[in-house]
């Protein structure tokens, strides 16, 4: 199991200004940490990634698609610049040595039809994905799927969905994921929700139901531990945290008050609360 830590608490780029962070993430006992990627300077990411590797942490990345980068747009040359917007976020995993490229990377962030998903816009994303996932396989990196809940996007909400849409796409290098948070909303059973992602999960966001420390919320945490040794799981376990350091996130997130005492406490009692509800659980 690997330990890591989001660092959109703190920015959503990083820069030379937050390597003594990398440090201090390292000496509290994370294996590595996830990447906020939507500038795509490759020549930045490369920086980043020695300076992780220098102070021996991993790294795998997020992003999201705007509207005007929609992989599911009717518009064909929307459709193209999503993809091409991928492979520049590819391209600065590779260049930071980042594993994976996380979020969702299906359709655009908190764009709404007004109905549901329609097969037409299955098969665009399959497209889309399916050639980045081509470019991902060259470049060592694997692109997992998340899906949101209802109230950030329509496209994929439930475990079971996202599962399928990697399952029909077929791609070695396009997974799933599991993110605590939404499925805290959109989920009837986590122990169901696990299993029916369970052959194309790759990757786990430890999320509280406030967005704050982990196991200072309402998060069915037992089940959520239980339902992922039960499948097997070893991969990433994410803590992914929002507050309000950052105006324009705090407002994309939707965070108003703030939620943890500060972002050292909500990183050292997630990573400790995590670590416990793992290791001392059969």
């Amino acid at each position: 199991m690997k330990y890591g830590m989001n660092l959109l608490l703190w920015t959503a780029g990083v820069t030379e200004d937050h390597f003594p962070l990398l440090n201090n993430l390292k000496r509290w006992g994370f294996d590595g940490v996830e990447l906020p990627m939507f500038d795509f300077d490759v020549n930045q990411y490369v920086k980043i990634g020695a300076e992780l590797k220098n102070c021996g942490m991993e790294s795998t990345a997020v992003t999201v698609c705007p509207v005007d980068q929609n992989p599911i747009s009717p518009d064909a040359a929307i459709r193209a610049a999503a993809l091409t917007r991928l492979k520049k976020a590819i391209d600065c995993c590779a260049a930071a040595g980042s594993t994976h490229l996380c979020g969702p990377i299906h359709s655009a962030l908190g764009e709404f039809s007004g109905a549901g998903r329609t097969a037409d816009e299955w098969n665009r994303a399959k497209e889309i994905l399916s050639q980045a996932g081509d470019y991902a396989q060259a470049n060592g990196v694997t692109l997992v799927v998340e899906y949101l809940n209802r109230f950030e996007c329509y496209f994929l909400n439930c475990a079971a969905d996202a599962a399928l849409f990697c399952r029909e796409l077929g791609h070695s290098h396009v997974k799933t994921m599991y993110d605590t948070f939404h499925a805290n909303i959109e989920e009837k059973s986590i122990t169901q929700a696990v299993k029916a992602c369970a052959d194309q999960l790759v990757h786990v966001h430890i999320s509280e139901n406030d967005r704050s420390t982990p196991g200072d919320g309402g998060v069915n945490w037992d089940e959520s531990f239980k339902a992922l040794k039960g499948v097997g799981y070893d991969g990433w376990l994410m803590i992914e945290a929002f507050g309000l350091a950052l105006p324009d996130l705090a407002a994309a997130t939707r965070i108003w008050r703030r939620m943890f005492p500060s972002e050292e406490y909500l990183a050292k009692n997630g990573l400790k609360f995590m670590k416990s509800s793992w290791e001392g659980r059969t």
